[in-house]
């Protein structure tokens, strides 16, 4: 063979090396980006969503609400603290998961179930401290609980699982953009409204006039025979200590009544309003799932017409 044809060859054997050794680093740089792909999906997968620090939060404000339900009955003192220290806590998360960028939807269903759990329960003890207004405190129970819950329910339907609760239009309603869309506004309506039924649950220890009846001597069975009444022991009033008379007599007359009522007189106007926007979060929800469900029926009369 020639020289010219050997060098030919060979010139021709190494350019179809450097062809393979392009191909192979062309297939080596078309598998980098998969890689650089996943590396942040593994960054990802370590952020856990249940200790955001919002979220420590709404656990805290858990069980202080649960510890103030076990010295609700007879503490009224230590029950306020614990009870208004994890209504306060309402505020604080909020601002965590602005400051920490660590909004999520599972924190917003979190604090919003917080709350009406804690009021629900309040408004339970209440309606045994005060029984002629228990049907009161059922109505308002079931009027928070369906405005809530309606209003939620609407906004992941009609916005989607993105979708703030709280992101109102003013056209929808005016009421409810004031009341979502300031900051102050909310707290003063949340704040107040708890308030409220904590001077109600504080003046249950302060009134000696809820049953008159109970703090009346009874007659035994002596006085029938004319013979002198003796005073009642409370073990043979109340065959429980729980029961409800002896829970009520234990608490008349636990508290000055001073300062129960201011705080009672003074939310009153402001729980009266948030009550009143819960009618109308309620009315407006509603109003949003009727035209979700005309706008599906007219597109599936339309559907089966073409």
């Amino acid at each position: 063979m020639p020289p010219r044809t050997r060098k030919q060859k060979a010139a021709l054997a190494a350019q179809s090396d450097g062809d393979e050794s392009t191909s192979s680093n062309g297939a080596a740089q078309k598998l980098s980006p998969r890689k650089t792909k996943l590396a942040p999906e593994k960054e990802e997968e370590k952020e856990n969503v249940y200790w955001f620090i919002p979220n420590l939060i709404g656990y805290a404000r858990i069980i202080l609400a649960f510890t103030s339900l076990y010295y609700m009955p007879l503490h009224p003192r230590t029950c306020s603290l614990l009870y208004s220290v994890s209504c306060l806590l309402d505020a604080l998360d909020g601002y965590a998961a602005r400051h920490y960028n660590q909004s999520t939807t599972f924190g917003g269903v979190l604090d919003m179930v917080t709350d009406r759990c804690t009021t629900a329960c309040l408004l339970v003890y209440l309606s045994s401290a005060w029984p002629r207004w228990a049907i009161v405190f059922q109505g308002l129970i079931c009027l928070d609980l369906a405005s809530h819950w309606i209003h939620m329910y609407t906004t992941l339907t009609v916005g989607g699982a993105g979708q703030s609760h709280k992101n109102v239009e003013a056209s929808r309603s005016r009421i409810l953009y004031w009341y979502y869309n300031s900051k102050t506004v909310l707290f003063i309506c949340c704040a107040l409204n708890e308030l409220f039924f904590i001077g109600l649950y504080l003046l249950s220890f302060s009134s000696p006039t809820l049953s008159p009846s109970l703090l009346q001597p009874t007659q035994c069975p002596c006085a029938q025979t004319g013979t002198e009444a003796l005073a009642p022991v409370p073990t043979s009033i109340f065959a429980s200590p729980w029961s409800a008379g002896a829970m009520e007599m234990a608490r008349a007359n636990k508290l000055d009544s001073f300062f129960p009522w201011v705080i009672t007189l003074t939310s009153f106007p402001v729980w009266l309003t948030k009550q009143i926007i819960n009618v109308v979060q309620l009315k407006n929800a509603c109003n949003q799932l009727v035209e979700l469900d005309l706008a599906n029926r007219r597109a599936m009369r339309n559907g089966k017409k073409n």
